[in-house]
């Protein structure tokens, strides 16, 4: 079982639940990092007294080195202090919950000193897609996802015997504050209601993607390379209570469902303790506390978000490494009050068509067909 545990972006909503369940399994933690709460990032050194905390922007690394200066632990910044995390020696697991095109890098650095690694960064596999799983599979390392609906299937593909006995994959999707509204009704819609998710506690940029379900075409793109399935057998349901977090169909078109209440320590808990499951501080699911489950189909007209990410997937990685940029910028202006909410599907579908077929050869290829989305947003909303 892992003993020592790294959490990148140990602030955020997986960071912090992570923490949570480090303290229930009673886990060392070696490394801390954050991208610019100095204040959460303080307390978690001063509980967990890591060798090592980070603080990405490099405008806070002084104020937060000289707070902690009573302490032993070594402070870096930037993304050589993201690598040192993911690198750091005494470390069983590195658990990669950054948000954005940031956690890429490390992932790989992580993998190619032999890291196991607990995957909640999307985009590591949105934008690096083949690059990334080609790193884990030549240096045998393990990649496990922490995402609920990605920790559903896997949890299910426990139980499949061989690959031709699975059929397809059921992504889950809660459809965010704004299911069954109509194209027409976003028009007006205010970073406040974006925020208002139904059902899960998440932080402000996985919350957007939640809301104009940019966050499931990522998780589209995720689940082709994680289970080397084609997007034709990945399919996604709307299920409002998220109870189910996923499914999978076998040949004989048996389900296999993963349930239980809306916890991401759940699937935190499981890539650090798999194989074994142990007790955890997940509150029991009650079947008589949800008297029906109910199922629909996404609407991709109105979601354009979700539509652009399987297009994105027919014309190649460079193309799906464009739409997860695009989408980090547009995300961003939107919470910023640039743009409207439906305007960020629309610069997600341009940047994607504009960018070139194909796939990447090596992280700088990944790179600059991000630079390139970015760049089209910032320029068309100029």
């Amino acid at each position: 079982m892992v003993k020592n545990i790294s959490i990148l972006g140990s602030t955020g909503s997986i960071g912090t639940q992570a923490l949570d369940v480090a303290d229930n399994l009673q886990l060392k933690v070696s490394a801390l990092t954050a991208n610019t709460n100095i204040n959460v990032l303080e307390e978690q050194v001063r509980k967990y007294r890591p060798a090592l905390a980070v603080v990405f922007e490099e405008d806070k690394y002084l104020e937060f080195k000289n707070n902690i200066a009573d302490t032993n632990t070594k402070v870096a910044c930037g993304m050589d202090g993201l690598i040192e995390a993911a690198t750091i020696s005494d470390a069983d697991l590195i658990l990669n919950s950054v948000v954005g095109m940031v956690g890429l890098i490390p992932t790989i650095a992580a993998a190619n000193s032999k890291k196991n690694i607990a995957l909640a960064n999307k985009e590591t596999l949105v934008a690096g897609g083949k690059l990334v799983m080609d790193v884990v599979k030549n240096n045998g390392v393990k990649l496990y996802p922490v995402d609920s609906e990605h920790s559903a299937i896997f949890q299910c593909l426990q139980g499949c015997p061989e690959r031709k006995a699975l059929n397809r994959l059921i992504l889950t999707a809660s459809g965010g504050p704004f299911f069954g509204k109509e194209y027409e009704e976003l028009r007006d819609v205010t970073v406040e209601q974006a925020l208002n998710h139904p059902n899960w506690s998440m932080g402000p940029k996985i919350t957007i993607d939640s809301a104009t379900m940019m966050n499931k075409g990522l998780e589209i793109i995720e689940a082709s390379w994680l289970f080397d399935m084609p997007v034709d057998k990945i399919d996604v349901v709307v299920h409002r209570e998220s109870v189910i977090h996923s499914m999978i169909e076998y040949a004989d078109n048996s389900i296999i469902a993963q349930m239980g209440v809306p916890d991401m320590r759940i699937p935190i808990q499981y890539a650090i303790t798999y194989p074994k499951r142990y007790p955890s501080p997940v509150n029991k699911l009650s079947f008589l506390d949800y008297q029906k489950l109910t199922f629909f189909e996404p609407d991709y007209e109105t979601f354009k978000c979700l539509r652009a990410c399987k297009l994105a997937v027919e014309k190649g990685t460079l193309a799906t490494a464009a739409a997860n940029g695009a989408n980090e910028v547009a995300n961003q202006l939107f919470r910023d009050g640039k743009i409207s909410f439906l305007e960020i599907g629309d610069l997600v579908m341009e940047a994607m068509l504009a960018e070139k077929a194909g796939n990447p050869e090596n992280v700088e290829d990944v790179l600059n067909a991000d630079k390139r989305a970015r760049e089209f947003v910032i320029n068309k909303v100029k």
